[in-house]
């Protein structure tokens, strides 16, 4: 999905002005099209999250469509803990093979566009969290959306913006482009709540993760979206 200068200044609360600046040098990826500049959403989320730049509720729904549950892909991907590996590479190695929602022979395929994707910039968010997934869902044609959450044995460095090793991993398997945009465009807008990155770091039961991301998504349906709960 593409955004217009003033989509993304409404997403970030943030001037045309300024957003215009920082597309003109470089710091926010965008494309022109016929004298006109657009953004791609994912790129928009992925940017926000790195460079610490908040994201508002309105970024979940941006676009409109029927919203896919990220409880329910926590749930069908499951939560795995101490997830062994030394470096980026073994890691990733480990999460793919704990990803239950695609076929065996699909394996080697998603582990090498998992390190593609992580050569054209780290998907690590800060917070010792990262999310590595892959920009086409499309072609693996799986039938329903799965986030599969790792807790590392290891702090891996995933090259993270804040410079602290990655602890955490969160991998998005999608059947469209749609899904796999409402769910990373959830999680990343969730992942700011500092309560949230404190109770993921404490390695909670998966119950009370699986509470949690059902309490904070709630929260997004309501009218007073800003009000998220504590996760205490």
């Amino acid at each position: 999905m593409k955004l217009e200068v003033r989509e993304v200044a409404q997403l970030l609360r943030i001037s045309e002005r300024t957003i215009e600046r920082w597309v003109r040098l470089g710091e926010l990826p965008a494309m022109r099209i016929k004298n006109q500049w657009f953004i791609n959403k994912v790129d928009l989320v992925e940017w926000a999250s790195q460079h610490g730049v908040e994201l508002g509720p309105e970024i979940v729904n941006w676009g409109g469509g029927q919203h896919a549950s990220l409880t329910q892909a926590v749930q069908r991907g499951g939560i795995h803990y101490q997830v062994p590996g030394h470096t980026r590479e073994a890691v990733l190695h480990g999460v793919v093979k704990r990803l239950s929602i695609i076929n065996e022979q699909d394996r080697e395929f998603v582990f090498e566009a998992l390190l593609a994707r992580e050569a054209l910039g780290s998907t690590a968010i800060g917070s010792r969290i990262a999310i590595p997934h892959i920009r086409n869902p499309i072609v693996l044609h799986v039938d329903v959306p799965a986030v599969t959450v790792c807790f590392l044995e290891n702090a891996i460095d995933f090259g993270a913006p804040d410079g602290l090793p990655v602890e955490v991993l969160f991998t998005i398997i999608s059947p469209t482009p749609r899904a796999h945009l409402q769910l990373l465009s959830t999680l990343m807008f969730l992942l700011q709540n500092e309560n949230l990155r404190a109770l993921l770091l404490g390695r909670p039961a998966a119950d009370e993760l699986i509470a949690a991301f059902m309490a904070h998504e709630a929260a997004l349906s309501t009218p007073k979206t800003a009000a998220l709960p504590s996760s205490e």
